[in-house]
């Protein structure tokens, strides 16, 4: 190893050992996950009846009431480049005018958009007209421009959260200041509070920070909330070392190494330092205007009172064999609530002695937990709900992304095809032990259940290594829980015509 790789290792806080994991990692691969079966409504995903809903919401609301502290956690990393991605062939294309149909979609709503105002005016800076008079004159790519380069709009460059996406009497808002009216609506405590926590790209850290200093007190008040808005960024101790084709490390044209951001599951580090009895986790750019927050606001509190109602189980039974004061028909409760209330089936339980059946079950309830919404499987790309195999021969609930199954296996791709839900990333996570202990999350991390993807730098193909995700390989040993949510509730933004959609408008 050269002394500069050494200086850069200890720079990133990685250390040689880990280095030759991730080298390790390349030439092994990673196994395919053994499924036993697609969640459904008949195989692992709650769909609670009217009362149970009411009993939900009560305890949610109860909860709070007492002050415990609740965090509202929202990945909002990266620049949103993949958004404008057909603007930005449009505006290098041979042509002039629109003519894919998301070209002339685009130009036809864009009136509708909330940030057209602002479009406007950085069209007068730029060429001394407003859009109108450019479109009269052909000028479509001008006006694309104006929206994707940094003397305009900067959309190009910019993270979603600090886009503005929705139109108000008083103004436009950003994914942020959504998110924010959000918590103030189902993360704030008794006395008031509402913790919101936010990751960020270095780069963009100073402009979250100054979008909250003119915006957070005017929907505190408004929320009669008090807003304590932190960041982070990923810690580059959880970035991965590049590799060549014959999975040596590749380097940079200047000899250096070349680590690369190893996915969101790097993120389950910034979720590790989070304070917090119960954190939200939800993705930056799923939100919609107050006229539809009902649906998301009911849901989030349902989601977490069923919960904090599974913890409070879950603490007394641990306290129970903390006491070693137990009888065998308390026993088969504890393992009936694993069964069949955390999802966590073991087929050799039959077989255990009292003592080992004790041990087995303060395992399963002493680890984090976490309550995912899941949505009706309407073809949106993404992760699935599934009951599977764990390392320890227990099957349960697990998030999967399509490159942990075994495509070529007709079963288990018709599986992944023909699943009733997927996950939207609608989570609500407890993430301290009945004593009022942190878990220590990295713990947690399936670690073979990260994969291997494609790039290109400088003209050279990589391979890249992607660490187990935040809500699949990185909560794997969680006791995990699904519920349906309706589809209201899931309104991601993934193209700037997504923003035309009637539930931005």
């Amino acid at each position: 190893m050269l002394e500069n790789d050494k200086a850069l290792l200890a720079k990133k806080g990685i250390s040689e050992e880990k280095l030759a994991d991730q080298l390790k990692q390349f030439a092994a691969g990673f196994p395919f996950l053994k499924l036993s079966a697609a969640a459904s409504i008949e195989k692992g995903i709650l769909a609670p009846s009217a009362e149970e809903q009411a009993q939900l919401l009560a305890a949610w609301d109860k909860y709070v009431a007492e002050n415990h502290k609740v965090v509202k956690f929202v990945p909002a990393s990266g620049a949103a480049s993949r958004m404008f991605k057909d603007v930005f062939s449009f505006v290098d294309a041979a042509y002039d005018a629109p003519e894919s149909a998301f070209e002339k979609k685009f130009f036809d709503e864009l009136p509708t958009a909330a940030f057209y105002a602002d479009l406007d005016a950085a069209c007068v800076k730029l060429y001394g007209k407003d859009i109108k008079e450019l479109l009269a004159e052909g000028q479509y790519k001008a006006v694309a421009k104006a929206m994707l380069v940094e003397e305009g709009l900067n959309y190009g460059k910019l993270p979603k959260g600090l886009l503005k996406f929705h139109k108000y009497a008083d103004g436009s808002r950003t994914p942020l200041e959504e998110h924010l009216v959000e918590g103030a609506l189902y993360a704030k405590a008794g006395d008031g509070n509402v913790n919101v926590h936010f990751t960020v790209s270095p780069e963009h850290r100073a402009l979250f920070e100054k979008l909250v200093a003119e915006k957070a007190q005017g929907y505190a008040a408004q929320h009669e909330a008090t807003f304590d808005i932190s960041f982070s960024e990923q810690k580059s101790s959880t970035d991965t070392v590049a590799a060549n084709a014959d999975n040596t490390p590749f380097r940079n044209a200047d000899g250096s190494l070349l680590f690369r951001p190893g996915g969101h599951g790097a993120l389950i580090e910034n979720l590790n330092d989070i304070d917090g009895d119960i954190v939200f986790i939800k993705n930056i750019d799923n939100v919609v205007p107050d006229r539809l927050k009902g649906d998301t606001v009911t849901y989030k509190k349902l989601l977490a009172g069923l919960l904090v109602d599974l913890q409070k189980q879950a603490f007394a039974y641990l306290e129970k064999l903390d006491s070693g004061k137990y009888t065998m028909e308390e026993l088969r409760e504890m393992l009936q609530f694993v069964q069949k209330r955390l999802f966590c089936k073991n087929p050799e339980t039959k077989v255990l002695e009292d003592t080992e059946l004790a041990i087995y079950l303060r395992q399963k309830l002493n680890r984090p937990m976490r309550v995912c919404g899941m949505v009706r499987n309407v073809g949106e790309p993404g992760g699935g709900p599934f009951l599977a195999y764990n390392p320890d021969g227990t099957i349960s609930l697990q998030i999967l992304e399509s490159s942990q199954i075994d495509m070529a296996d007709p079963e288990k791709k018709a599986m992944f095809e023909k699943g009733t839900h997927f996950n939207p990333v609608d989570l609500v996570c407890a993430i301290k032990n009945y004593k009022g202990e942190k878990f220590d999350l990295p713990k947690y991390v399936d670690k073979a259940t990260g994969f291997i993807s494609s790039k290109s730098k400088d003209g050279k193909e990589l391979k890249a290594l992607e660490l187990p995700g935040l809500w699949n390989g990185a909560m794997s040993d969680w006791s995990t829980v699904f519920v349906e949510v309706p589809l209201s509730t899931f309104n991601p933004v993934k193209t700037v015509n997504d923003l035309y959609r009637e539930q931005h408008q």
